[in-house]
């Protein structure tokens, strides 16, 4: 089996940020940006049908998203889909930034960064709070390994 789970690309988390934003500052307008988030969603590494049940599920989200976390060599590396084109995208995003992190940089980088980029404002209301929804899903697990 491939490993489901999501590498950093990026040194830190910071740098994540920095490099999500220098890539959406390439394009002109949202339909493109878009286009490039669901494409970052195609490249997330395939998750296990087995995970795509209850216990995986991320609640609050409008479209169905599953997470799962392991615990390796003191970082937390997540693995995650969305049954929507987008969503899957914008779990990519939230990945990249925070997958292969200690649990002290994950709760050390706010979520904010996704009003900073403009995200939460160009996607629908709906989809604004699935992404916090997931943001705080990755923060709650990053909280329970703290200091172990």
């Amino acid at each position: 089996m491939t490993d489901p789970f999501v590498h950093p690309v990026e040194p830190t988390a910071a740098a994540a940020i920095e490099a999500i934003s220098d890539d959406l500052s390439l394009f002109d307008d949202w339909m493109d940006r878009y286009e490039f988030i669901i494409g970052l969603g195609r490249k997330l590494p395939p998750f296990p049908d087995a995970w795509a049940d209850d216990a995986h599920r991320v609640p609050g989200c409008q479209s169905r998203v599953w997470m799962e976390a392991v615990l390796r060599d003191g970082v937390l590396l997540f693995a995650g889909q969305s049954d929507a084109a987008i969503v899957s995208g914008l779990v990519a995003l939230l990945l990249r930034v925070y997958s292969g992190r200690t649990p002290q940089e994950i709760l050390a980088t706010d979520p904010v960064f996704l009003k900073d980029l403009g995200l939460l404002e160009a996607l629908s209301t709906n989809r604004g709070n699935g992404i916090a929804a997931m943001a705080r899903k990755v923060r709650e697990v990053a909280a329970l390994h703290q200091g172990g």
